[in-house]
């Protein structure tokens, strides 16, 4: 399995915004692509700002694929004034 874990960090005043857009988008990832398992979407408690996304694919390929679908291109022109840095995305497998 090819994981890929994202730290987001949201302008606070987009906070709402954005995360209805992020939770379609989790939500289309799931319903919309057999390559995809998993798609955790989480808020920090310290600092609500940040949202860290846990998405699991059957392999890199899948991941790819993602990144190529109409809700991935839609959700990515629609948050990206929302974005208070840019974000940080780390990719691995799945160990157990």
């Amino acid at each position: 399995m090819y994981v890929v874990l994202v730290r987001i960090k949201v302008k606070p005043s987009a906070l709402e915004n954005f995360l209805e857009e992020m939770l379609l988008n989790a939500k289309s990832s799931l319903a919309d692509e057999k390559g995809c398992s998993q798609f955790d979407v989480c808020q920090d408690t310290s600092q609500t700002n940040h949202i860290y996304l846990y998405e699991v694919y059957e392999d890199e390929k899948a991941f790819q694929a993602h990144l190529e679908t109409s809700h991935y291109l839609r959700w990515r022109e629609a948050v990206k004034d929302f974005l208070d840095e840019p974000s940080i995305s780390r990719r691995g497998v799945l160990i157990s």
